[in-house]
């Protein structure tokens, strides 16, 4: 019998189902990676932002990382919203007990502006788990953050992305440039050249949980074998496509649609 490729995701809720955790299972899914969670933090958010956070005991969240490790498969695994060092740390312990590709989407701050991450757990984050990561995806906000300087063109972004690797340790780092004008163009630094992916901008006002799907689809493909271009190129189809048929949910950023690319929804629905 064929084993099923196996995706984890450590990260927070959304309850509204557009970010998060239940972006990454809806991702596996679709994707057809079998899909495995651990629970960080309990979000209460919607299209429209953050109401409150609550964050589990670390023992939960130790006891949830060796109940995966200790009975199921990872293939891959990715990281989202890890608010605290504390957080970090019991990570940080865990990832040398998987052989896996680790997909870092350093989630800082939430499509509404809301913060997720404190203040010391950016620098942590930077020194400490950064270099553990096979890939890690910032948006330009994320970026520049993590390297303290802003970016402002392309070129910007290149040398982000090729910083992340040979200053931070970083395995290879995908600079997204959703938030540029123009094309929405992506660079990929994988330790010895740039890969760049462009696709078209789409017009809409729904793309909470883009991050979170795109770092989720990269993952998936990851766990399934692709290598790390392809699964990046695969990923920005299925992102954008997701983007493409978005739904207007909500009363703010709606969410992106995790089935576009099924033929037969697309026919159905579009």
């Amino acid at each position: 019998m064929k084993q099923a490729a196996c995706a984890l995701t450590i990260a927070g809720t959304d309850p509204s189902g557009g970010a998060g955790i239940q972006a990454d299972l809806k991702t596996f899914q679709e994707l057809q990676s079998y899909g495995m969670s651990v629970i960080t933090s309990i979000v209460a958010q919607n299209t429209t932002g953050v109401k409150s956070v609550h964050h589990l005991p670390i023992e939960m969240l130790k006891d949830q990382l060796e109940a995966i490790s200790s009975d199921m498969p990872v293939h891959a695994f990715k990281t989202g919203m890890i608010s605290n060092v504390s957080m970090m740390k019991a990570v940080a312990e865990w990832v040398p007990q998987v052989s896996a590709p680790y997909v870092m989407d350093p989630v800082m701050v939430a499509q509404s502006g809301d913060p997720l991450i404190e203040e010391e757990s950016r620098v942590w984050l930077r020194e400490n788990l950064l270099p553990l990561t096979s890939l890690v995806t910032p948006n330009i906000p994320e970026a520049e953050d993590i390297l303290g300087e802003s970016m402002e063109s392309s070129e910007d972004m290149k040398e982000a992305a090729q910083q992340m690797v040979t200053r931070f340790g970083a395995g290879a780092a995908l600079v997204k440039g959703g938030h540029m004008k123009g094309e929405a163009v992506d660079f990929l630094y994988d330790g010895s050249e740039i890969h760049t992916f462009t696709s078209e901008r789409i017009d809409t006002k729904n793309t909470h949980g883009t991050g979170c799907t795109y770092s989720a689809a990269i993952t998936a493909y990851l766990s399934q074998g692709l290598p790390l271009v392809e699964a990046v190129k695969q990923a920005k189809y299925f992102v954008t496509e997701a983007i493409r048929h978005s739904f207007n949910l909500g009363n703010g950023s709606g969410p992106t649609n995790h089935f576009a690319t099924r033929e037969e929804v697309f026919n159905k629905w579009f």
